[in-house]
């Protein structure tokens, strides 16, 4: 983790702490690692992804950015445009957390929250990339970065998280369980993986009711992980294996860490924490595996975390 003065906060990106789950994992014949991603200063590892796909633009101060987002790539982006002097708007659904919008808004974000999901899928992300395109019309001088195409993304996570994984753990791991959205982390880590030629096992964590590597659409309630479209970026990438894991798993695999731990993850942590423990039988004593959190729980605490808005939303198993 970064540690002493910085001349601004985009410094502090990245050098996120690995920490062993030693509670968590009561198997002791493996060792279990958490890639602590809430430690960047954005609370996510979308900032990482931002600060790449802002350093591969041409972004001036003055100039228009419009971009969709669940959530954490709109807080990341809302730090860059204070810092680089531009205009950001943010397209969201209805489920991005509240506390989130008045974060990226506090930034000075201009929100825009789309209230129906397409008309022709039924898909909330399909519905924000329409309403990105609206706006870029309506301002033909708005540039937008597009996340789900942005190979920056890849070298954000190829050069950034995997090579930190390694150097922290002293080695490649045996196993990395990786959730999968736009699939920018997972796709750096291949990457990482086939230039190095490790062994590593890469494992994608998806959502039931995604459509990502050819999973069937469905609903899904979580942001974060999953996607109703087919990003650009995964369309070349082969993880070793998929796990789908259903909204409640996800979110009782969430709470289990956090009472044991002390680690309050979002959805998508909870997600691979629950793909661990279904692959936990196949994984061979003494290896090393690692979960990718990609972000916390404080933005959740009104969702996840709370009881009445679990048995609400999410179907019983």
């Amino acid at each position: 983790m970064n540690s002493g003065s910085f001349q601004s906060t985009d410094e502090l990106i990245g050098k996120t702490p690995l920490v062993r789950l030693g509670r968590f994992n009561t198997n002791t014949a493996i060792n279990l690692w958490a890639k602590m991603e809430s430690f960047n200063p954005g609370g996510s590892a979308k900032d990482r992804t931002a600060h790449a796909m802002v350093l591969a633009s041409d972004l001036r101060p003055g100039d228009t950015v419009v971009e969709s987002s669940s959530g954490n790539l709109g807080i990341a982006l809302s730090r860059e445009a204070v810092l680089g002097g531009w205009t950001f708007h943010c397209v969201v659904d209805p489920r991005a957390n509240r506390n989130t919008i008045a974060y990226m808004k506090a930034l000075g974000t201009i929100v825009h929250e789309i209230t129906e999901p397409d008309y022709d899928t039924g898909d909330w992300l399909v519905a924000r990339r329409k309403r990105v395109a609206q706006l870029c019309a309506q301002m033909p001088e708005a540039i937008c970065l597009d996340q789900y195409s942005n190979t920056a993304a890849f070298q954000a996570h190829e050069q950034g998280t995997m090579t930190e994984i390694v150097e922290q753990l002293g080695g490649a791991p045996d196993y990395l369980l990786v959730a999968v959205s736009t699939t920018g982390t997972i796709g750096g880590c291949l990457r990482y993986v086939a230039a190095h030629g490790l062994s590593t096992q890469v494992i994608a964590v998806d959502a039931v009711g995604s459509v990502l590597f050819d999973g069937n659409a469905g609903p899904r309630h979580l942001p974060g992980f999953g996607a109703g479209m087919v990003p650009e970026l995964s369309k070349h990438l082969s993880p070793h294996r998929v796990f789908r894991i259903d909204d409640r798993t996800s979110v009782e695999a969430a709470r289990k860490i956090a009472k044991t731990e002390a680690i309050l993850p979002g959805a998508s942590g909870g997600a691979v924490l629950a793909a661990m423990e279904i692959l936990r039988p196949d994984i061979p004593a003494g290896s090393n595996v690692v979960v990718i959190l990609h972000d916390d729980g404080n933005k959740y605490l009104d969702t996840i975390y709370n009881d009445e808005w679990v048995e609400e939303n999410l179907c019983s198993r």
